[in-house]
């Protein structure tokens, strides 16, 4: 074979669950959790780290896997063509982490996007490589490592003082070693944001500490803190031994020149705040409002009065900021712990109903369009408003979810909107809202049903308009949001009942998607269960590499009203009562419905209705739990529903607790 280097298409990513049998029946996780006994254990060593450890553990084992002497994975530095070395095996240890430029050797092709392949005469083709040469490389087999916007993060190489011809099972291997690589390198970097975004937090936070300034008796500086020189332009060095009055107007030099007069060390330890409405003066002459405090100290002989006090305009702008950097600290956090910007969620399915959801999403995407999508609680609605949102132009922006139906009624404005210092009993300071939050990437607005008549008027005009108040506020603030609604009514019922607004439905549905339940897709069930499977059962530390046939055909005929967050609930119980050293995963028939009741998945009106047998299971389950709806043994928590909606359906159906 001669040697190549393809164009940038990196070998795609391998799913973190099995794929479907062919007929998609229930035996396929079964099959497919059954892996090859040696690649599975060194895949499981690769997935229970992180970090450095993480990337010696990928090279370690990709080495041993496809039976090579070198193995490498490095991260792209910056132009010029430099890279450096997260992890090199050489064959018996590690050698040393080192910077290289890439040009004139076998990795220049691969950090410009293409993977390549020499499987011999490496040497002699890149005799200026000395490194490469001192090695005594034969052969070479390199994968560029991309982010999702298709970005070079870095490459994963080995090598071998052998030839490498091409082996089918070893470039599969070395697809998913690549694909582990480049997810780590991805988290690796959601970290580094985080950790940036963390000291910026602590600087603003030190930066808005209080000013602090104590004088003698004689009314000169003996402290001025750092936050002092701040707010009164004024250096330490200039201000200690300065009489205190050069900072104080009249009204307040006479406060604290009473307050010297008291200052005796009886008085250590009181502390008075100062009335309101008074000024201070910065070095430059200028007057600023302020707010704070006086207390009292004794340092060794000497007796100090201490003023405590804060701009309060400068502390105004410190809190919209402060705001500002926990909102951007979460996000940061829920992108380390695997939802980095631009990254796309799994969804999991092959059925031709999830097939339309996909292909739905690969229309919508690309636009600015509103997105409604309709489904079941449980279904997955926030799954499909990410993916939406991923497959974006404004994927590396924030996706910000405000959930409608658990805002309090009276708060759902200023959440949307935010609100003025004084709007309401309790509105300390102005805060901003989560369409000011969004801006420039998606706001998801879920259970939208829920938002009264009187915000649905404003929700309205941001649709149309981009631009909104504050509650409490009169200035017009501008965004550029797109908007993903979800629901799990029926919204056209609820216009036609005049409890939503026609003109907010039909600008919330300009692309409306409809997710399935999950009773509608039951050849999903298997590879479901199977994709949740391996990540609970690891996060236990049990290994459990396949799933009863008994398990997998009960669990595809039950009719699912919790939908997928019932399912994920069940495997999860399921495991937790696995033994340790039960490889196969088993559902206690107890907790779904008894055998012969659910009606067949693929007909599930089939003798009684739909709404008989989910009044039949959930009032099975609230004897099971004793009438007890809420908390963690709760039935909401086993059927998967919030407590708020399963006391919804209750009265729908006539159960009474």
């Amino acid at each position: 074979m001669t040697d190549q280097a393809h164009p940038a298409s990196p070998p795609a990513p391998i799913p973190a669950h099995p794929s479907p049998a062919p007929d998609g029946g229930p035996g396929a996780p079964q099959e497919l959790l059954s892996e090859d006994s040696v690649l599975y254990s060194l895949l499981k060593g690769i997935a229970q780290t992180s970090g450095d450890e993480c990337f010696q553990a990928l090279v370690r084992n990709l080495a041993t896997a496809i039976s090579v002497k070198y193995a490498v994975v490095a991260e792209f530095l910056s132009p010029p063509l430099t890279v450096r070395t997260l992890a090199f095996w050489g064959g018996t240890r590690f050698l040393d982490n080192v910077e290289y430029s890439v040009v004139g050797t076998p990795c220049e092709s691969v950090i410009g996007g293409r993977f390549a392949h020499h499987p011999s005469g490496l040497c002699a083709r890149f005799p200026a490589d000395k490194p490469l040469v001192a090695l005594g490389a034969e052969s070479y087999l390199g994968v560029p490592l991309l982010d999702p916007a298709g970005g070079v993060l870095g490459h994963l190489f080995v090598l071998d003082t052998r030839p490498m011809p091409p082996v089918p099972r070893n470039l599969a291997v070395f697809r998913i070693f690549a694909a582990r690589a480049t997810t780590e390198l991805l988290r690796r970097r959601a970290e580094e944001a985080l950790r940036q975004s963390e000291e910026r937090f602590r600087s603003v936070i030190n930066a808005s500490m209080d000013a602090v300034v104590a004088f003698d008796s004689s009314l000169r500086i003996a402290i001025f803190n750092s936050a002092a020189e701040r707010i009164f332009r004024c250096t330490q060095a200039d201000a200690v031994g300065a009489p205190i009055t050069r900072f104080a107007p009249p009204a307040l030099a006479a406060h604290l020149q009473r307050y010297a007069a008291e200052s005796a060390p009886a008085h250590a330890g009181a502390s008075h705040p100062l009335p309101a409405g008074l000024a201070a003066r910065r070095a430059d002459g200028e007057e600023f409002p302020i707010e704070g405090a006086v207390s009292f100290a004794a340092a060794g002989r000497s007796a100090l009065v201490a003023i405590t006090l804060r701009d309060i305009g400068e502390r105004e702008q410190t809190r919209r900021r402060l705001e500002e950097l926990r909102h951007e600290n979460a996000y940061l956090k829920e992108t380390a712990a695997g939802h980095a910007p631009g990254s796309e969620p799994d969804i999991v399915g092959k059925s031709p109903a999830i097939r339309k959801v996909l292909a739905d999403i690969a229309l919508v995407a690309p636009t600015d369009s509103n997105v409604i999508i309709m489904g079941e609680t449980g279904s997955g609605k926030e799954l499909i408003a990410r993916a939406v949102h991923a497959r974006s132009q404004r994927h590396d922006r924030p996706f910000i979810k405000v959930n409608c139906a658990a805002l309090p009624a009276g708060l759902v404005e200023s959440e949307f909107f935010g609100h003025e210092k004084g709007a309401f009993t309790g509105a300390v300071a102005a805060r901003r809202g989560r369409f000011e939050l969004a801006n420039g990437g998606t706001i998801f607005l879920d259970e939208v049903g829920e938002v009264s008549p009187d915000v649905q008027v404003k929700l309205l005009r941001v649709l149309q308009e981009q631009e909104f108040e504050r509650v409490g506020g009169s200035s017009t603030i501008k965004v550029d949001v797109r908007v993903i609604a979800a629901t799990n009514r029926d919204l056209a019922a609820d216009v036609d009942a005049g409890r939503f607004r026609a003109d907010l439905y039909y600008r919330l549905g300009v692309f409306p998607i409809s997710v399935p339940p999950l009773r509608d897709r039951p050849s999903d069930i298997p590879l479901l269960t199977g994709y949740f499977v391996t990540p609970i059962a690891a996060a236990m530390g049990k290994r459990i590499d396949r799933v009863d046939p008994e398990t997998l055909s009960r669990l595809s005929r039950y009719p699912w009203p919790g939908n997928i967050r019932e399912l994920r609930n069940v495997i999860e119980r399921a495991v937790i009562l696995t033994p340790d050293d039960e490889p196969v995963l088993r559902v206690d028939p107890s907790i779904l419905l008894p055998r012969g009741a659910a009606p067949a998945a693929s007909a599930p009106r089939a003798g009684s209705s739909l709404a008989d047998v989910e009044r039949e299971h959930i009032a099975a389950v609230l004897r099971q739990t004793g009438g007890a709806i809420a908390g963690p043994s709760g039935a909401a928590a086993i059927l998967g529903l919030p407590p708020s909606t399963l006391r919804s359906k209750m009265a729908k159906l006539g159960i009474k607790a």
